[in-house]
């Protein structure tokens, strides 16, 4: 079996995925350029395991085992994102305020500054 082909397409998901890293300043589209990147890590542990003699060695197997870690650190990087959205309004990487000491991570449903409060049968 010629690796020729898994191996130009990893190069390719992990050069886009770079490009996506050093271009772009919105939070979400790094995120998205850090998972093109380990997808190209993964094609490559796949076909380089695959060419092997036993299908489920070890590459197979830390495949799998970096596809949940990965789905972990999505969940946990879009979260940050989103509670930093909340605080700031927008998502820019290059910013140079920080955030407001006391403002970060505030409680899903609570008034933060600029928004109106929200009273008890009043709510639409």
């Amino acid at each position: 079996m010629s690796l020729l082909g898994p191996y130009v397409l990893a190069a390719l998901l992990v050069g886009i995925g770079l490009y996506g890293v050093l271009s772009r300043r919105n939070a979400v589209l790094v995120l998205i350029g850090v998972e093109l990147v380990l997808g190209g890590a993964l094609v490559l542990l796949v076909s380089t395991a695959a060419a092997g003699a036993d299908q489920w060695s070890g590459g197979t197997v830390l495949s799998l085992f970096v596809i949940t870690i990965a789905a972990a650190e999505v969940a946990l990087a879009l979260a940050v994102i989103l509670a930093a959205f909340r605080v700031r309004g927008r998502i820019d990487l290059e910013e140079e305020e920080p955030v407001p000491a006391g403002s970060g991570g505030a409680p899903i449903g609570a008034v933060l500054p600029g928004e109106p409060a929200v009273t008890e049968g009043h709510d639409r």
